[in-house]
């Protein structure tokens, strides 16, 4: 039942693998972007958020809309202007797209966003679900505001999916070639208490999820979009050592000095998250990678010649 797919942040990490896994299931692809005549494999319609535009073609193209737009949380320092450019272009960029939904005639049947686990803050050992509460600090408080933006696709009669999407395991991007910079150096030490933990999820098992939520109707609300293990920080420097075939020799690097590289930005990698993707596996989808080995080989493997 291949259709249309239009998609926001479709250059990001996420938007380009997913993209490439649509196009090979038939899919159709275009992209919402700000400068469309970069050299783009795909058909590609301009908006500005901040301008408020968008080319109507673009709504009327679409059989769906994938939202993945949003400044990248950990590329610079949180500065007061930085953490407003990291709600408002989650944000507006939604409210953008209702007003247009709302004014034209358009055949778009779901809409399918991502957010974040940053929604449940610094949850120590504790499962979160998608019930869980939500934390109060600034990370949270972005993804209340942009899952509210969100529902309100829902006023339109639109199917409204929305993925709490854990840390993106890539070698192309996100966390993990952070995190490897030190291990390859032979420098790899676990973070802080290194008893956090991450809740984290392969990106082609992320994008799988995506797809499933275009072709499967049942998927309507909040998921959290994790793999079903989740791990301590120490455990995953273990594990990416092991991958990359690289020692540990360094203790921990104490929390005190990751706050001074990185300020406020360093409840990324200190808060602890460990989040339950039962409601997911009750739809009856299946990861490909469950274990944080699985999905480390799957990239190191490659890579060893």
């Amino acid at each position: 039942m291949p259709g249309k797919i239009l998609i926001t942040g479709g250059s990001g990490l996420v938007g380009m693998r997913l993209s490439e896994m649509l196009i090979d299931q038939g899919y159709e692809v275009a992209h919402l972007s700000r400068n469309p005549d970069k050299v783009s494999t795909y058909k590609t319609f301009k908006w500005d958020i901040k301008a408020g535009y968008i080319d109507e073609n673009a709504i009327t193209y679409a059989d769906y809309i994938i939202n993945l737009a949003g400044a990248s949380v950990a590329s610079e320092k949180w500065t007061e202007d930085r953490k407003k450019e990291l709600l408002n272009s989650r944000v507006d960029s939604i409210l953008l797209l209702h007003k247009c939904l709302s004014k034209s005639e358009h055949h778009v049947k779901g809409f399918i966003s991502s957010s974040a686990i940053g929604i449940y803050g610094d949850s120590g050992d504790q499962l979160m679900s998608e019930e869980s509460t939500y934390a109060d600090d600034f990370l949270a408080e972005v993804c209340q505001q942009w899952e509210a933006a969100a529902w309100q696709m829902r006023d339109l009669n639109l199917r409204t999916v929305i993925f709490r999407l854990g840390i993106v395991l890539s070698v192309k991007g996100g966390a993990l070639p952070q995190m490897a910079k030190p291990v390859k150096m032979m420098a790899g030490a676990p973070l802080g208490s290194g008893k956090q933990y991450m809740s984290w999820v392969h990106i082609d098992d992320a994008c799988r999820l995506f797809i499933r939520a275009i072709e499967d109707t049942q998927f309507e609300g909040v998921y959290n979009a994790v793999a079903p293990h989740p791990v301590t920080n120490k455990e995953f420097t273990k594990e990416l050592a092991e991958a990359m075939k690289k020692p540990l020799v360094l203790p921990k690097v104490p929390a005190f000095a990751i706050n001074l590289m990185m300020g406020e930005m360093s409840e990324v990698i200190l808060a602890s998250q460990r989040v339950s993707s039962n409601k997911v596996l009750h739809t009856g989808f299946t990861f490909e990678y469950n274990y944080l080995e699985d999905a480390l080989e799957s990239f190191y493997e490659e890579e060893k010649d």
